[in-house]
């Protein structure tokens, strides 16, 4: 693969593996990291990838997994520590006022997902996946990608049932 291939590859898929490993990790920096790990892992083994599926749901794959590594190391629970100790020394109130931009509230629910909820909700919705290939890529059955899917969905319209969405309230 030449230079330009992988050059044009990340310009189709680099903008959406980055939102699929930030709904995966919670923090860009860390999702734009595990990004750039896969691109390169992808490079420099790509004599092992063999063309039997759809780029864009391998490169999906490597990023769920590389993101699911990141979220068992050392790295991520310390930073987790510090995150709680720091938000123990400066607690702070989030007005809800001001975060009104639909997007932002649908996306912060998503994060205040538990990650088997989040992680099948991500893939549904936004890599626009099937039941069958969620199930297979992240080697469960379909009728449990159903359940955490349904779960998943029962939570959202609960943390969102307050929400006055800006459209209706013109209607």
């Amino acid at each position: 693969m030449l230079i330009h291939e992988l050059e044009k590859i990340m310009e189709q898929h680099t903008e959406r593996l980055i939102r699929l490993a930030f709904y995966y990790v919670r923090d860009l920096q860390s999702a734009e990291d595990i990004v750039q790990d896969v691109f390169i892992k992808f490079y420099d083994n790509q004599q092992n990838y063999e063309e039997r599926g759809e780029l864009k749901a391998y490169l999906s794959k490597l990023v769920s997994n590389r993101s699911k590594d990141y979220l068992r190391s050392w790295t991520y629970r310390r930073i987790q520590v510090q995150q709680k100790i720091a938000a123990k020394q400066t607690i702070t109130r989030r007005d809800m006022l001001v975060r009104q931009d639909e997007q932002t509230l649908i996306e912060n629910a998503i994060l205040a997902l538990p990650f088997k909820q989040r992680e099948v909700i991500i893939h549904f919705y936004f890599e626009e996946l099937s039941v069958v290939d969620i199930a297979q890529l992240i080697n469960i059955p379909e009728s449990t990608v159903k359940t955490r899917l349904r779960r998943g969905r029962e939570l959202l319209k609960l943390q969102l049932q307050h929400v006055e969405w800006e459209v209706l309230l013109h209607e």
